[in-house]
């Protein structure tokens, strides 16, 4: 079932606590799980690091609402093409349709913004989330491994990039 009513907006400081949640779940959740993700010490980092990335990035976050409830989020950081998050789905909400319309509306601003590519990254065996980038129009450009700074390990990682249609 996908999801109609759903409001996308930029995060407010309200929205903190919940951001933060919800990427936790998410990454909690997640089918790329490798040893290093039960040691309880990359647990806790991983934990503070979503509860501090509300608050710390210099970057846009867009929220994902349906009702008052933020089921997900999306992020761009660093670099105006680069999508730097999209823990974007509360497990409770995935399948919907919501990482989907989250991705498409940071391509949308991309795209308005005049850039050519949207690139993001993600764990290699995320293959949900790599699934879903492709089915959006992503391609995978690199293979390998990569320092996780959020999770203090390294991890297999591919990047992809999207072409961008401009009006």
């Amino acid at each position: 079932m996908v999801v109609t009513d759903l409001t996308i907006r930029k995060i407010t400081a309200a929205d903190h606590e919940a951001v933060g949640a919800v990427g936790f779940a998410a990454w909690a959740a997640s089918d790329a799980f490798e040893d290093s993700y039960l040691d309880p010490d990359v647990i806790a980092k991983v934990k503070h690091e979503f509860t501090i990335f509300p608050g710390e990035t210099s970057g846009d976050i867009f929220v994902a609402e349906l009702g008052q409830a933020i089921i997900g989020w999306g992020a761009r950081e660093n670099e105006p093409d680069y999508v730097s998050d999209l823990w974007g789905v509360h497990p409770d909400h995935q399948g919907r349709g919501i990482g989907r319309a989250l991705l498409f509306h940071l391509c949308a601003l991309m795209a308005a913004e005049g850039l050519m590519i949207a690139r993001l990254d993600t764990h290699a065996k995320n293959k949900g989330a790599i699934r879903l980038y492709e089915r959006c129009g992503f391609t995978i450009v690199w293979r390998g491994r990569e320092f996780s700074r959020s999770m203090g390990v390294e991890l297999e990682k591919v990047h992809l990039e999207k072409r961008l249609a401009h009006r």
